[in-house]
């Protein structure tokens, strides 16, 4: 089996399962259909960056370690600031106007950096809903676009905000 496809595999088992240690792994491998080596797993997790974590209910479990990079934050905010018009907030929701053509390619930039303000987005020709996980990450999300936008270009002043 390929690599990339080994891989894409254990992200797969990691983010639905708990797996804890490499024996675990390799378990849920073969039960997957897909037999490796102790020492091919071990050089997957350094490759791949996984790490140990306690989650919400304490189980110690393997995540893939994304640091977000500061160049794909400053992608973001470059984007909110060429192409946000408005931004309004409706409870959990976050309803977003773009110049047109553009809603789709900060959906996608936000779907990329997967910020825990945001549970997912939905993106139309120049308007997109950002769903986040309650009120009060709706606001941070609202609050952070709101920072970012180029208020000259809309004619409102920060402080109007």
């Amino acid at each position: 089996m390929k690599k990339e496809l080994r891989q894409a595999k254990i992200e797969q088992l990691i983010t639905k399962q708990i797996i804890s240690n490499q024996d675990d792994l390799l378990k849920a491998l073969k039960k997957a259909g897909i037999s490796a080596t102790q020492a091919t797993i071990s050089r997957d997790i350094r490759e791949m960056q996984i790490v140990k974590q306690q989650d919400g209910d304490g189980h110690l479990r393997y995540v893939v370690f994304k640091e977000q990079n500061q160049a794909e934050w400053l992608r973001l905010y470059k984007a909110i600031y060429d192409f946000v018009i408005e931004i309004t907030q409706v409870e959990f929701v976050n309803v977003v106007k773009t110049m047109p053509r553009n809603a789709n390619v900060l959906a996608a930039i936000i779907d990329d950096l997967k910020p825990e303000c945001v549970a997912g987005t939905i993106a139309g020709y120049d308007t997109m809903v950002v769903i986040s996980p309650s009120a009060d990450a709706a606001l941070e999300f609202k609050k952070m676009a709101i920072e970012h936008i180029n208020h000259d270009a809309i004619g409102i002043a920060p402080e109007d905000d």
